[in-house]
């Protein structure tokens, strides 16, 4: 089977008919680029990840990395991924040229990463991490630590994680007892343990640069108490090259359902008590900082989820297209010829259903990624606040929505291939593998829906829900032909129940009712991210639609009737799902608050 990854057709359609990518190059920061600077950086992120990525996917899941008590290994293969990557300058895709970058839109590097992210998910995390820890040093870290340590993890020489997770504190980040004791020389002695931190250990750089929270001694409780660290596996000489070995072990490492190729890793700080640390930007100050990190992970988590199962989608449809299977009406005689099951109607609906949601949730994404191209771009403070206000709104849904829906894309992918999708000698299995970890990693998703309804709905006086109301709005009356209007009909529905909901919740939050509410926010994430996403895939049918009404013919009529027909089926058949989660919400519904732990 061919063409399993990301067609051209469908990435052209998303960045320049459905987004407008092309008028970023009339912004200063751009105006070095135009379109075909962008696609060759796509051609040739197309072509690493089919020749270099994808190759090795299978095999290190079966074969993954190890650990013998003193060095990890791994495949050869990721090695040399990861240095054609490197050396193809993509870690700094989007940094300045002055940091060595090539400044690129995020829009544009994350259109690149969708390749790599649907071709091999484990191996494309080592760089993706190293290019989001460096952002955080730019941006954070003082002139000394910058100059140490970003040269190396923009070229790659240096790799970058982010350590959070404690053994007994995931989420709750407030609890976290990892220890910094400030020195004589400006440094800090780190002190504790983390778990679960991707791409930990590893032979492919020559470093590793550790971001990690932990606590001064003395400052304040909880989450106010919390600050940020570059710890480095080695030490640095005065020439700025790796010399010691910093006080960083790694105690083992942890062997997971998907994402094998990557390694998980329990790291233990300061074991024999000399783990240097320098501090990043003003103490007590870690987790606003880490933030930047975790909000841009979140959108990539999204993202990945939603090209994991795209992966699993095209492979699934073509094998539909092969797979012979029984026959379909009206040729249901024994000596007629058995029919792709692509032409059995259950088959089309979990084909359909996969299509909208892996495209809705790569739509979704790639907007995230321009209003992010938007806020570097914009120089009225007014309009900045607005884009900063609705970037922020939206992130939970940026991650929560795809990473739910991705994985079940792979689930109806399984079983398209009926018992062969159940196997290990077809890939989509791995597929839902790799993908069930996303609805977990950088905040869960209930963590995602607390987060929307108990803040990011209300700050700075709804003015991110205002914003995204007056787009949707706008979108709503472009959305005016025969098979688009009674689409946005029926969208509007729901964003009255939504603003309904939005009303009720608003007064909860300051009644007794706030624990029920609370406990049923993830009704509220769910409502609100099928609006979102059936107002994303509005916005792609109105193009396909005016581009069939401006005479598109052959396979591009085909593709805009394919954007149609998942529209249609999103907003006729997904949307209407939520209005269990409408009705718990209006009533009330409490028993999962009032449940107790002795009833189970």
């Amino acid at each position: 089977m061919t063409d399993l990854l990301i067609p051209r057709r469908e990435m052209h359609f998303q960045l320049y008919e459905a987004l407008d990518t092309a008028s970023l190059c009339t912004k200063d920061r751009f105006n070095e680029h135009n379109v075909e600077t962008f696609n060759a950086v796509i051609d040739m992120a197309e072509k690493m990840a089919e020749e270099l990525f994808l190759p090795h996917n299978a095999v290190a899941d079966k074969q993954e990395p190890t650990f013998d008590g003193h060095k990890v290994t791994m495949l050869d293969d990721v090695k040399v991924a990861f240095d054609t990557y490197r050396e193809a300058g993509f870690i700094a895709g989007h940094f300045d040229y002055e940091d060595g970058g090539m400044q690129l839109p995020v829009t544009i590097m994350n259109a690149c990463a969708g390749y790599f992210l649907t071709a091999n998910p484990s191996s494309t995390a080592y760089p993706f991490l190293t290019a989001a820890a460096a952002n955080v040093v730019k941006h954070f870290a003082s002139e000394e630590i910058k100059s140490k340590f970003l040269p190396k993890m923009l070229t790659g020489d240096f790799t970058g994680t982010m350590a959070l997770t404690e053994p007994h504190a995931g989420s709750s980040l407030a609890d976290i007892r990892t220890s910094a004791t400030p020195n004589d020389d400006g440094s800090y002695r780190i002190k504790g343990s983390k778990l679960y931190i991707s791409a930990g250990e590893h032979e492919l750089s020559d470093n590793i640069v550790h971001l990690v929270l932990a606590k001064i001694p003395g400052g304040p409780a909880g989450v106010k108490g919390i600050s940020l660290f570059v710890v480095p596996k080695y030490r640095l000489d005065e020439s700025g090259e790796p010399d010691v070995r910093n006080d960083v072990t790694l105690a083992g490492l942890i062997h997971k359902m998907g994402y094998r190729g990557t390694t998980s890793t329990a790291l233990t700080f300061g074991e024999n008590g000399d783990c240097h640390g320098y501090l990043v930007g003003e103490a007590h100050q870690g987790l606003r900082y880490m933030f930047m990190m975790m909000n841009e992970a979140r959108i990539g988590v999204g993202y990945g989820a939603a090209m994991i199962g795209y992966r699993g989608y095209r492979y699934s449809l073509e094998y539909a297209k092969d797979r012979t299977q029984g026959r379909a009406a009206p040729n249901l005689a024994p000596d007629d010829d058995p029919t792709p099951i692509i032409n059995h109607g259950d088959v089309r609906r979990m084909l359909l259903a996969q299509k909208s949601y892996c495209e809705g949730g790569m739509a979704l994404c790639l907007y995230g990624s321009t209003l992010i191209d938007e806020l570097a771009t914009e120089q009225d403070e007014a309009k900045r606040t607005e884009l900063a206000q609705l970037l922020d709104l939206l992130t939970p849904v940026f991650k929560a929505w795809p990473s739910e829906f991705g994985p079940k894309a792979n689930d109806l992918a399984i079983q398209v291939l009926g018992g062969s999708g159940y196997t290990r000698e077809y890939p989509v299995e791995q597929c839902w593998r790799d993908n069930r970890l996303n609805p977990i990693h950088e905040g869960t998703n209930g963590i995602q829906a607390l987060d929307l309804l108990g803040r990011k709905l209300w700050q700075h006086n709804g003015q991110g829900l205002n914003v995204l109301l007056a787009r949707v709005t706008a979108d709503l009356k472009r959305a005016s032909g025969q098979r688009t209007a009674p689409l946005a009909a029926t969208l509007s529905v729901y964003l009255e129940k939504l603003g309904a909901l939005i009303k009720q919740a608003g007064g909860d939050l300051q009644s007794k009712e706030q624990s029920v509410l609370l406990t049923n926010a993830s009704c509220f994430l769910n409502v609100f991210s099928a609006c979102v996403v059936s107002w994303i895939w509005l916005r792609q049918a109105v193009v396909a639609e005016k581009a069939i009404d401006e005479g598109a013919t052959g396979q591009d009529a085909d593709f805009y009737e394919g954007k149609l027909a998942a529209a249609q089926y999103f907003v006729n058949w997904e949307l209407p799902l939520v209005q269990r989660d409408i009705d718990v919400l209006t009533s009330r519904e409490p028993v999962c608050d009032t449940v107790k732990a002795d009833f189970f």
